[in-house]
């Protein structure tokens, strides 16, 4: 998995461009302030431990968020990180797990819809805490 992690004063995300049939028709977007925004790359080598790789993510999303002072995290599949790609169905059940167990530990968790290209508004300030990247397997 790879992982960048950009603290956002402001995060907004319209739909564009639908990549993928099999997910939802979405239309509408949103607007969130004081957010963590995990764009994520799951890759193929991730599918052999879901619970692992899930566990991973969520403890360094937890961490930045903690570092950036926020208890909301936007989950953003962002398949440009790696040239190893999980399946479209893995990725989703993983972020659809983790969303759960966050919104269970006190986070404010929610995702981008999944299978978009999506017009982003990312207002991040310039601080070295607001970015982090993780790679993980």
């Amino acid at each position: 998995m790879k992982m960048l992690m950009i603290y956002c004063d402001k995060f907004g995300y319209e739909p564009s461009v639908k990549t993928l049939k099999d997910f939802p028709d979405v239309r509408e977007g949103n607007s969130l302030s004081d957010v963590l925004v995990g764009f994520i790359q799951a890759e193929s080598q991730d599918e052999f431990d879901l619970k692992g790789v899930e566990t991973k993510m969520i403890k360094n999303l937890k961490w930045a968020a903690k570092k950036n002072g926020t208890t909301r995290i936007v989950l953003h599949s962002f398949s440009h990180l790696s040239d190893s790609k999980a399946t479209p169905e893995f990725t989703k059940k993983l972020f659809d797990q983790a969303e759960a167990r966050l919104n269970r530990s006190d986070y404010e968790a929610s995702q981008t819809p999944f299978g978009y290209f999506l017009s982003l508004d990312v207002q991040a300030p310039g601080n070295s805490q607001a970015r982090i990247f993780k790679s993980f397997v």
